[in-house]
Parts: C-alpha cells; sequence; structure tokens
C-alpha cells in the first residue's frame, strides 16, 4: 500500500489532532502497531490491545515504547491488566468494527467508552459492504453510552455522502457522568 502512495498515517494524523500533547490513546485492535507506534512516535503514551498474539508480537517488535497488550475487545478491562488510567482518545481504525462477532460490537463500544478519560472520545473508521451496515453502527452506538458527535466519509475529512463507501465516527459519552475515568 505504501509503494502504492497510500497514505498510511491518515488515521494516527486524524487521532493525533484531537487530543493534547501527551495524550493517553488505546489503539482499540491494534494489529502491528502500525497506528499506535505513530502516535507514540508523535509524543503520546500508547496502549495497543489485539486478540492476535502473533499480531501483537509484530507490534512490540517494530514499535517498542508503547504496552501492547493481548486481549478480546469485547471483555476488555485494562484496570484488572494493569493499566489503571482512562484514555484521552480511542482509535478503532482498520475495518476493527466489521470483523468483530454481530453480538458483540455494542459490548465492545460500551466497554470502550468505559476507558475514557472525561471529555475523550473514541474515533472508529471503517468501510462499507463488510457485513455492518452504517446504520447498524449508529443503532449500536445509540443503544449505548456513547453519542455520535460527526460522522466522515474517510480519514481525510471529505463528508460523508449517501454514496461514501467508508465511515469514520467521533463518539463521546452522552453525559461526563457516565465516564468510567475521572
Amino acid at each position: 500500500m505504501a509503494a502504492a502512495g497510500d497514505d498510511l498515517a491518515g488515521e494516527a494524523r486524524f487521532v493525533d489532532a484531537m487530543v493534547p500533547r501527551s495524550a493517553r490513546i488505546l489503539d482499540a485492535g491494534c494489529g502491528p502497531g502500525r497506528v499506535g507506534g505513530f502516535l507514540a512516535d508523535a509524543g503520546h503514551t500508547v496502549v495497543g490491545v489485539d486478540g492476535d498474539p502473533d499480531l501483537i508480537a509484530a507490534a512490540r517488535e517494530d514499535h517498542p515504547g508503547p504496552t501492547w497488550l493481548v486481549g478480546d475487545l469485547a471483555e476488555i478491562d485494562l484496570p484488572s491488566k494493569g493499566v489503571g488510567e482512562g484514555f484521552d482518545a480511542i482509535v478503532c481504525a482498520g475495518n476493527v468494527m466489521p470483523f468483530l462477532a454481530p453480538s458483540t460490537r455494542r459490548e465492545v463500544l460500551t466497554r470502550l467508552g468505559r476507558h475514557l478519560r472525561l471529555h475523550g472520545r473514541i474515533v472508529v473508521g471503517f468501510g462499507s459492504g463488510r457485513g455492518y451496515e452504517f446504520d447498524h453502527f449508529r443503532d449500536d452506538v445509540n443503544a449505548g453510552e456513547l453519542e455520535l458527535e460527526l460522522e466522515l466519509g474517510s480519514w481525510d475529512l471529505r463528508p460523508l455522502t449517501d454514496q461514501s463507501d467508508f465511515i469514520v465516527a467521533v463518539l463521546a459519552h452522552r453525559t461526563a457522568g457516565e465516564v468510567g475515568f475521572g
């Protein structure tokens, strides 16, 4: 993809622009650490979680510094893994949401929300045609403790239209009182 000229850091730059310097960021479904590694190099404290131990091993090798953990996003409980502070931002890029079992998607969004600090935001990006329609995603967001703040059609800030085949959604807690971390 890089050889073809694709922007491999767009997701990370998007999140970097949303947070203060030295923010705490969770890379949920981090894979080999491409997004989290960029954010750590930009000076943020990064924790990455992925269910695939081989991808976590690659992240640890390619991007030393962040905390990389093997874990199921549907059962994520970072304080039990020694990560006791909440996050200023959580990024869930790379089509993670459609790869989840449909029965766990709402739970994943709820659990991610519980790891946010006050005024923290979750950024989710995924493409259409992967078994998770944008309207179903919106339903899952609305059914929980989160609300949709912004929808875009790409990581480079293009507007979301009826023809968009990708969504980037910025989520926040409905009320600060529901935030799991203060």
